[in-house]
């Protein structure tokens, strides 16, 4: 479902075109309207851009698909900014779990609303209202009931079990969609090369693994990598998700103090491009007492006439 979100602004630009699902809008007579809410991000532990619908039953991710120079037609208005939002449900056991593993560090049962809190996140502790996310604690912790009172202490050891089961459903997903994975796919299409090529299933558990990735933090990944009997790769390969090559921004969105405004500086600047083997080569080549190449290009001195 496209719709149109309105922003509090002083420009004439006041609105975003949003992809969501039905559920986003979809709210009973006592919810509460959806709203952005600012959270920490699981991977890069810093602030990014989240909806909270269903009374704050269903947890959304926002991502952005921009383009440069691009521009939207809104009625009669013409839209200057041309980012085309993504909003998509999202596990929030992936959110809450940083905490859990904080905490974890003391090595004692807590109750989970004393561990899910934050200052510079206050909207964290939303999260426990979502729809099975208490019931689902026991995939990434251990439980301890005291007095009708349940109290949890972070288990690495169920957390990769948890994250093993998402990779391989993951996985499964990619085959029933007929995506392609491995050396032999394109990364611009997305398709393959040659028809005949089949990817092995450490390919598509690699893939998967990337993408799973994206919501854990790197400490984590690793772990999850070697429980998965997965070899480390030395350098980026064609494996790699699909997000690292889709022009869907690399870091999610961010929000301004309100909420509801997005920053201007969503998307940090892409890391420069490695140098190729040629390149530094190149590079170590003693170049002194060279010319330059445009000398040899710059037009001629005529000689003054005597």
């Amino acid at each position: 479902m496209a719709t149109k979100k309105k922003r509090a602004s002083n420009t004439e630009s006041d609105s975003w075109v949003v992809v969501a699902a039905d559920s986003v809008t979809d709210t009973h007579k006592n919810d509460s309207d959806p709203a952005f809410v600012r959270l920490r991000n699981p991977l890069t532990n810093a602030a990014s851009l989240y909806l909270l619908g269903g009374g704050d039953r269903r947890l959304y991710e926002v991502k952005a698909f921009e383009e440069d120079f691009h521009s939207w037609f809104v009625g009669q208005a013409v839209q200057s900014d041309g980012r085309l939002l993504f909003v998509t449900p999202m596990d929030p056991l992936y959110l809450i779990l940083p905490y859990l593993i904080k905490s974890g560090k003391e090595g004692k049962f807590q109750p989970v609303n004393q561990v899910v809190m934050d200052e510079d996140f206050p909207a964290c502790s939303r999260l426990l209202s979502c729809t099975h996310s208490l019931a689902s604690l026991h995939h990434v912790a251990e439980e301890k009931e005291v007095g009708g009172l349940k109290f949890h202490r972070y288990s690495e050891e169920r957390t990769l079990s948890w994250l093993k089961k998402k990779v391989e459903r993951t996985v499964v997903a990619l085959k029933k969609r007929g995506i392609s994975v491995g050396a032999g796919v394109k990364s611009s299409t997305y398709v393959r090369v040659k028809a005949e090529s089949e990817a092995h299933e450490d390919d598509y558990l690699r893939y998967a693994h990337g993408l799973v990735s994206e919501y854990v933090s790197e400490e984590l990944s690793k772990a999850l990598l070697e429980h998965l009997g997965l070899p480390e790769l030395t350098s980026p390969k064609d494996t790699e998700p699909p997000s690292k090559k889709r022009k869907l921004s690399e870091q999610p969105v961010e929000a301004g103090e309100d909420y509801t405004r997005f920053n201007s500086a969503d998307f940090e600047r892409k890391p420069p491009k490695k140098m190729t083997a040629a390149q530094k080569t190149l590079a170590k080549v003693d170049k002194s007492g060279m010319k330059p190449m445009s000398s040899f290009f710059s037009p001629k001195v005529k000689a003054e006439k005597k």
